[in-house]
């Protein structure tokens, strides 16, 4: 089924992109002027780096939830949903892959349509009946058609330079005394880092908490059943209560790719990468409500 964009959501997406660029482009000036030709370097090895994320991204994300792909003879209704929601959502299948926990959660991963992956846990499995399991795995297939890791990686991308400057930009100094005058432009390129840092990790947090807002709706629009996807998150999230502690602080590193983040404590909840619950689960029932209208 078609729905109309949500424009306001799609321009405060935009507005905070926009703020990234501004403050990137301002940054890769700082960079170019206070390092010289180290800043090339700098540019050059951590672009390498991110390519390899990107590229490798389906297989790391797997590969740290210890999760393997599965075949449709291990799990054939597992296959034969993605499959039904692939065709729904004009996408080519992804890998589906299980993880072994009792969290029960999902992601997907992946540099494009092509190349992507949703990966479910056995507690997800054990947890959600099949309307609810069915709007979780459209949110993911929306954060694949959406092509979410490859944004988040891009946007992302000067920012973990910023961090890798805050913590080893001391090395540009060489150890030379700083009567020479070489240290300073190597203190402007750190502060300017700590800075640029700071201000992008909220504004990249921003743009995490849109974008899983714009696949809420995706999924949801996928279903043709937003109240489906309201149930499971509301599901989910009591189900966290119930996982021990150690399962949760286990796949924690992952949270930024979940559908609902593992609650690891009130820092993690302060600074998440997702909306709440509650705001997302309202999004969802207002949409509904609108669907029922028409």
């Amino acid at each position: 089924m078609k729905w109309k964009a949500d424009w306001g959501l799609r321009a405060r997406m935009g507005f905070t992109m926009f703020l990234l660029f501004a403050l990137y482009l301002v940054f890769a000036v700082i960079l170019t002027e206070s390092l010289g030709y180290a800043s090339q370097l700098v540019f050059l090895v951590m672009g390498a780096v991110a390519f390899s994320q990107l590229f490798f991204s389906d297989k790391l994300a797997l590969w740290s939830m210890g999760a393997h792909e599965v075949s449709e003879d291990e799990y054939p209704d597992l296959h034969a949903t993605i499959s039904r929601l692939s065709q729904q959502a004009d996408l080519p299948k992804p890998k589906v892959a299980v993880a072994q926990t009792r969290v029960p959660n999902a992601f997907a991963t992946g540099r494009s349509q092509k190349n992507s992956a949703v990966c479910v846990t056995t507690g997800l499995l054990q947890t959600l009946n099949q309307e609810e399991l069915e709007g979780v795995l459209a949110h993911e297939l929306a954060h694949v058609k959406n092509r979410d890791v490859m944004v988040m990686t891009i946007a992302s991308f000067l920012s973990t330079i910023a961090f890798m400057i805050v913590r080893w930009g001391w090395l540009f100094s060489g150890g030379r005394d700083s009567r020479d005058g070489n240290q300073v432009p190597v203190f402007v390129a750190i502060l300017a880092s700590l800075v640029v840092w700071i201000i992008s990790y909220f504004l990249i947090r921003a743009l995490s908490r849109y974008r899983e807002f714009a696949a809420d709706r995706g999924g949801a629009t996928i279903t043709g059943k937003p109240s489906a996807l309201a149930s499971a998150l509301l599901t989910i999230d009591g189900g966290m209560d119930r996982v021990p502690q150690e399962d949760l602080r286990e796949t924690s590193e992952m949270n930024a790719f979940f559908i609902i983040p593992a609650k690891a404590g009130f820092i993690s909840k302060l600074f998440s990468t997702h909306p709440s619950t509650e705001a997302r689960v309202e999004r969802l029932r207002d949409m509904e409500r609108e669907m029922e209208s028409y």
